[in-house]
């Protein structure tokens, strides 16, 4: 039996299709209820690869000149070509599923497979609409997500050994007592001491050296990047090797973020750490960083799918957005926000500022009768 016997196989009970059930191993179907395991493929593990070999070979490639890819309809065998890597067939409603990539294309390596339901995904969303502060309380009356969408969203990871030179100053914090004149608060002056504290620097460098793991970056521009970034962090210890079985039922978006992209945000990314680790190396109170070169060395790299649930909801005659992390349960996304709620909240805030001045100044007042 080959790929396409196994991953378009019907129910083996009435016929119907079957979908991946969250949190299994298991493809199941919505009209019997009758289920069969996802078979395990022949490579299960989730290997990465080479960024330096696979630059050699596809440097000039680019993801938005490679054409679509073919689908095909596990209800009505219809097929499509699309960028997408699973959709729902526009002719049956039914699951469409990648059959064929164009040459170039990076394959995805591993996927996290769906761990939350569609129904405590649900539940997640509407926890997450009461517990929204100064939103208008009608929204506390939304009851469900419209339209919510079970969708894989590629991302890139990325590994390096790391070694970083680094040139800067060191700054220690002394003291010097120091003298000054105040009021006395007779209408006279008075001289106290007390501590100026200064700085001295010193010339520093030196050389850190650190190993990233699976540094993670969105491979998408179709979503919100803070969004998805807000979404971690993943469990991507639950990842399998790929198989197309765990698409079944779902959406799943292809890379628009090429790898040679993907490596930049993610040596940003790594940039930021390696700057605690100057800053940690060269000590002190105080640090000025003047120049950092870093080398990476076995750079790899590989694609992976991570589940999220897209919801809509419709308030104030508009639409917003809520994700939600099929991998942890996870909540983020848009809410209005009730003016009226905030206005209060600041005459509130206002009102107490003025009573603790109000009475802070009355007891100096007495204090000096």
């Amino acid at each position: 039996m080959d790929l396409a016997d196994v991953l378009f196989a019907s129910c083996p009970s009435c016929g119907s299709q079957v979908t991946y059930a969250p949190g299994t191993t298991v493809l199941t179907c919505g009209a019997c209820g009758a289920s069969r395991a996802i078979a395990a493929g022949e490579d299960t593990t989730v290997d990465e690869h080479s960024f330096e070999d696979w630059i050699a070979a596809n440097d000039q490639v680019r993801v938005a000149s490679l054409g679509g890819q073919v689908l095909r309809c596990e209800g009505c065998g219809a097929q499509v070509e699309t960028t997408d890597l699973a959709r729902t067939c526009q002719f049956c409603t039914g699951h469409l599923v990648v059959l064929s990539s164009p040459d170039g294309l990076v394959a995805p390596e591993g996927v996290v497979p769906f761990a939350v339901a569609k129904d405590g995904a649900q539940a997640a969303f509407k926890e997450w609409v009461s517990s929204r502060w100064f939103a208008p309380t009608s929204l506390k009356k939304v009851g469900s997500a419209h339209s919510l969408q079970g969708t894989y969203v590629p991302h890139w990871t990325f590994d390096a050994r790391t070694s970083s030179r680094y040139t800067g100053k060191r700054g220690d914090h002394y003291y010097v007592t120091r003298t000054r004149t105040v009021s006395d608060g007779n209408g006279g002056t008075r001289t106290e001491t007390y501590q100026d504290r200064e700085t001295r620097w010193s010339r520093a460098s030196g050389r850190v050296a650190r190993d990233f793991d699976d540094v993670l970056v969105p491979a998408t521009t179709r979503l919100d990047q803070e969004r998805l970034d807000e979404m971690g962090p993943w469990r991507l210890d639950t990842a399998v090797a790929y198989q197309p079985e765990y698409l079944s039922g779902y959406s799943a978006l292809r890379y628009d973020v090429d790898p040679q992209d993907g490596s930049q945000a993610a040596r940003a990314e790594m940039a930021e750490v390696i700057e605690d680790d100057v800053r940690r190396d060269i000590g002190g109170d105080e640090q000025r960083i003047s120049q950092v070169d870093t080398s990476y060395a076995s750079v790899m790299f590989k694609l992976m799918l991570l589940p999220l649930w897209l919801a809509t909801y419709t308030h104030g005659g508009k639409q917003w957005q809520v994700m939600v992390n099929a991998n942890t349960g996870k909540v983020t996304g848009d809410r209005p926000w009730s003016a009226v709620k905030i206005t209060l909240a600041v005459l509130a805030a206002i009102i107490v500022l003025t009573t603790i001045v109000v009475l802070v100044v009355q007891a100096r007042e007495g204090s000096v009768g």
